[in-house]
């Protein structure tokens, strides 16, 4: 818990200083709500263990050039972009009238339009569901994080790198080759050279690599 702390007020005070936006800032230092606290606690950080590319608080434009904020964006480049928002039981369903439900609608239309894949989260969840809402997470950081590999590789390189990143753990030629549907062998030429280009490393295996993992550095 006291890891979880430091790393939370340290995350927010990185954010706070490279801020330029004074309307953003200004939501960064009042503090994140107590659902989103919540969740990163409870769902991100267990899973994830730190908070890169994460952004609380993310300024948006919305259809009538106003601003809104997503609860928190994770932007693993430029091209990809996804949305977390965690919706509170009392604000979003007991008591949403139709006037917040039409604009809760447009809200995610817009953002759909704006190539954000976004991701709703129920509060509830968090408190009754936390497994079952860290499996969501995992998911959705895999899809985004593999819509985006380097340019140069052939098609079987590229899904070999979407694979591997949404694998979350270390695998073996076999389990490359039913997913390509190739050959073993070929499976590993495909590896070997991955690692070559410093794209992939060896999880296990000296003088013959046993299984494989993404390279993070």
């Amino acid at each position: 818990m006291r890891k979880f702390e430091q790393k939370c007020n340290e995350w927010i005070a990185e954010q706070v200083r490279q801020e330029m936006n004074p309307r953003r800032r200004e939501l960064l230092e009042k503090g994140l709500g107590h659902g989103t606290v919540e969740f990163v606690r409870t769902i991100w950080f267990p899973v994830v263990g730190n908070f890169d590319r994460l952004y609380p608080e993310w300024e948006v434009r919305d259809a009538n050039n106003g601003y809104r904020y997503i609860d928190l964006a994770f932007i693993p480049s430029h091209s990809v972009k996804g949305g977390i928002e965690i919706q509170g039981y009392g604000s979003h369903a007991r008591d949403l009238d139709v006037r917040r439900f039409k604009d809760l609608c447009w809200r995610h239309s817009m953002l759909a339009l704006d190539n954000w894949l976004f991701l709703p989260v129920a509060y509830p969840s968090i408190i009754e569901e936390p497994k079952r809402c860290q499996q969501l997470i995992l998911s959705f950081i895999g899809k985004l994080i593999a819509a985006d590999v380097p340019k140069g590789l052939n098609w079987l390189e590229a899904e070999t790198i979407r694979f591997a990143r949404r694998r979350f753990r270390p695998f073996d030629p076999a389990d490359l080759a039913e997913h390509l549907r190739v050959t073993i062998p070929h499976a590993r030429r495909i590896l070997h050279s991955l690692v070559e280009s410093e794209l992939m490393g060896v999880a296990s295996g000296k003088s013959r690599y046993r299984t494989y993992v993404l390279r993070t550095e």
